[in-house]
């Protein structure tokens, strides 16, 4: 997800400081250990909003500390955030990092068996700590976050069964050729 959608959605409810939208954000993304946002990301975030004519500083407000600037969403800003929620969302499955490192470590760099216990490892931590904060969730009140929780359990639980498969096919995969580039021709093109 965009922080830039989530933020103009955080302004379609009412304008707010950066340090409301950071809190706010932290609190629709299920607390700050599930999606810590950095302060400078939203700063930076409503910078580029606001130069893309999708939210305005709509005043300042001082409490006695320092300056807090308003902002609030613009009708662009509205249209934006409209042709978001129409659109679905693109998972990335394709681009994993572990992948990638079984991809090196089947070329040698490292013994892939090795990899797929230190990735299973990794997951059933993951799984253990999520669960936990599964466990402290408050279903009366935290209903929402209970099933982002769910959500995060059950990706852990298919990439434990990814693994299972790698492992059961890695003597296989060993004897088929790694991916290569294509090689392309070097020099000038012959002229015709």
């Amino acid at each position: 997800m965009s922080v830039r959608h989530a933020v103009l959605g955080l302004l379609a409810q009412r304008p707010r400081h950066g340090y409301e939208l950071r809190t706010a954000f932290q609190a629709v993304g299920g607390g700050e250990e599930n999606w810590d946002v950095k302060p400078a990301q939203i700063y930076t975030t409503l910078s580029r909003l606001q130069q893309s004519g999708l939210v305005a500083e709509e005043g300042i407000e001082q409490d006695g500390g320092p300056e807090k600037r308003i902002y609030a969403i613009t009708p662009a800003g509205r249209k934006a955030l409209k042709e978001w929620f129409d659109s679905g969302v693109a998972l990335e499955p394709q681009r994993d990092e572990f992948f990638i490192k079984l991809m090196l470590g089947l070329a040698g760099a490292v013994e892939p068996y090795k990899l797929v216990n230190t990735q299973r490892t990794h997951l059933y931590q993951e799984m253990h700590a999520i669960t936990d904060q599964r466990s402290r969730a408050d279903p009366q009140t935290e209903l929402a976050k209970i099933l982002l929780l769910d959500k995060a359990i059950m990706h852990l639980e298919a990439d434990l069964r990814w693994l299972d498969i790698i492992e059961a096919r890695l003597d296989e995969i060993r004897k088929q050729p790694l991916p290569e580039p294509e090689s392309k021709p070097r020099g000038r093109p012959k002229k015709i």
